[in-house]
């Protein structure tokens, strides 16, 4: 080990990089990050349901409004401890010794992304659609939910579990490909 300290000034800093800490920490608050956007995200959209006049539109509305931020903040606490969980678990995913860092906590990121996506996508679409399904069909012209990609109305009820259940399939497939690569590389080694 060398002494000099001209030579080993900044060696804190590419110990801290080699270790991985570098790449686990700030995806860390990432998750933590996305699970307080989660936990917010179904108020914004109750105060847009407002602010559109959704509740001043009848009955019908009004109770498809409520159901639909009832689901969302239902799948919004399901997104937090989502993302909390794996927030916990992403820094345990390498360890200050392997060789690659990056490549693990990318995929857990991909992994969890397509989790949440598809459960996201499986939930409020098929919800919002069965909603919108018993109460706004044959409303005025009105027909669908205004979450936009969630305008399926019966169909969503079919399509979007399924929709779902594929997006997790699909990331989970390449978070997979990318830890085989790790792997494939750590045994070449050895």
């Amino acid at each position: 080990m060398n002494k000099n300290i001209f030579l080993s000034f900044f060696k804190p800093v590419f110990d801290y990089i080699d270790s991985g800490a570098l790449f686990r920490d700030p995806f860390k608050w990432l998750y933590g990050g996305a699970a307080i956007l989660n936990l917010l995200f179904p108020f914004l959209i109750f105060f847009s349901f407002i602010d559109t006049g959704l509740f001043s539109n009848g009955a019908k509305f009004a109770t498809f409004a409520v159901l639909v931020t009832l689901t969302l903040i239902a799948a919004g606490w399901f997104s937090f401890q989502l993302w909390w969980n794996r927030m916990y678990k992403v820094v345990k995913i390498t360890t200050p010794s392997d060789d690659f860092a990056l490549t693990p906590v990318f995929a857990h990121l991909i992994q969890t992304s397509g989790e949440w996506l598809g459960c996201y996508v499986g939930i409020v679409g098929t919800l919002s659609s069965l909603f919108s399904t018993i109460f706004l069909s044959g409303e005025g012209g009105f027909s669908g939910s205004p979450l936009g990609f969630m305008d399926l109305s019966a169909a969503g009820i079919i399509i979007m579990p399924i929709t779902g259940f594929f997006i997790i399939c699909v990331f989970r497939f390449f978070a997979e490909m990318a830890r085989a690569l790790v792997c494939i590389a750590n045994n070449t080694k050895k």
